[in-house]
């Protein structure tokens, strides 16, 4: 049994900003990640040509922003390199292949124990003691895919956008992508861009803007409420796009940086894709599926059928911390997710946290880890002052 002040669940971006804030403070604690490297959802689970999207001011982690040569918009392998360049400049070091199985609060000695499994060390049993946990396995925990009826006899080939690299594998084959968000956009287009015969359906209204109105309307929102920024940008956007109904791309009626602060939900960043659906080269279906035969889908509106080889599920991700944290109501609701409402969403109860839960990016993600670090100082320095008196 290993004792230390703080254990972080999840490498990935929240647990490595964390981290750095914590040796900001000579704080000591301990990583544990279930893969064996950090960010490991950027490293094997993103698709051959994503890049961020958002300017690289919103995508820095804290204590050390990305180079001023470096370009406005990253791609990934640069911001891969920024992450091994955060990870080396903060000495951060991560214990790998550690599947947390259970973390439990022990009331009477008023901290966590947290039991792994070693996956690398023929799976042996590790035990640690920390009078903080911060959980930090993210948002994408692991993928999801909805229920659908007769999904199970489907004869073709069911993939995930977390497994889903590029299109030439599907070249000239019937392909449908399941989602309207930023990934399944970007994936219709790319698999137009490999000759795949490619539908998307999209049911909700959503927002399309260009990365550059994103940033823009980014950047305005420090000194605007958000009610102000939307009226500029959907001006523009419309400017720039014009009424896509007719191509059934319906607009919300909130704007999209009210809706991203209220409900986490961001606008579509478009990278061709608008283009390829104006041309009839990305068929749009407005409809959810309302069964499955074989290849044949069949949708809820019209009785539309139609066959596909290929079925991507864009359809976004889950957290799983329930699975392992047991006494998860001390900060996440039975969903994984913060009980707590922005901005008090990182603080729980009983010396718990979570990093990265705020649906707001990396932006997110280093002002969660920044409150943390600071909320754990001032907690330790105030057992250390009480200890004194006594």
């Amino acid at each position: 049994m290993e004792v230390t002040d703080v254990v972080i669940v999840g490498a990935g971006p929240s647990g490595l900003a964390t981290s750095a804030c914590l040796t900001k403070y000579s704080i000591p604690h301990i990583i544990l990640e279930k893969h064996d490297c950090n960010v490991s959802l950027w490293r094997k689970h993103t698709y051959d040509r994503v890049n961020l999207h958002l300017a690289k001011e919103f995508c820095s982690l804290p204590l050390l922003p990305h180079s001023p040569s470096s370009p406005t918009f990253l791609s990934k392998s640069e911001f891969l390199d920024y992450i091994d360049n955060y990870v080396s400049h903060f000495n951060i070091s991560p214990r790998y292949n550690r599947t947390v199985d259970v973390a439990v609060f022990d009331g009477a000695e008023g901290k966590w124990r947290i039991e792994t499994t070693n996956t690398k060390e023929g799976g042996c049993r590790e035990a640690y003691v920390a009078k903080y946990v911060v959980v930090a396995t993210g948002e994408n925990s692991e993928e999801y895919i909805p229920e659908v009826s007769g999904l199970d006899s489907f004869e073709g080939e069911i993939v995930h956008s977390k497994n889903y690299k590029c299109g030439s594998k599907h070249k000239g084959k019937e392909v449908l992508v399941v989602g309207c968000g930023n990934s399944g956009m970007e994936i219709a287009y790319d698999l137009n861009e490999s000759q795949a015969r490619t539908s998307i359906v999209i049911r909700n209204p959503v927002h399309v803007l260009t990365r550059e109105l994103v940033h823009r309307g980014m950047s305005m929102m420090r000194y605007l409420p958000a009610q102000i920024v939307d009226v500029v940008i959907t001006f523009v956007a419309n400017l720039e796009y014009g009424d896509l109904s007719e191509y059934g791309i319906h607009r919300p009626s909130k704007g999209p940086f009210y809706l991203k602060q209220v409900t986490g939900r961001s606008p579509v960043i478009d990278v061709g894709t608008i283009q390829k659906i104006r041309d009839g080269e990305i068929k749009v279906i407005s409809s959810g599926i309302k069964r499955i035969e074989k290849k044949k889908v069949i949708f809820e509106k019209n009785n539309l059928e139609k066959d596909f080889d290929v079925i991507v599920f864009a359809t976004g991700y889950k957290s799983v911390a329930n699975n392992w944290l047991k006494d998860y109501k001390y900060v996440l609701n039975e969903k994984g997710m913060p009980k707590n409402e922005v901005p008090s969403h990182w603080k729980g109860e009983k010396g718990i946290y979570c990093a990265g839960l705020s649906r707001r990016g990396l932006l997110g993600v280093s002002m969660d880890a920044e409150a943390i670090a600071n909320d754990i100082n001032l907690s330790l320095k105030l057992v250390a002052q009480n200890s004194s008196y006594q």
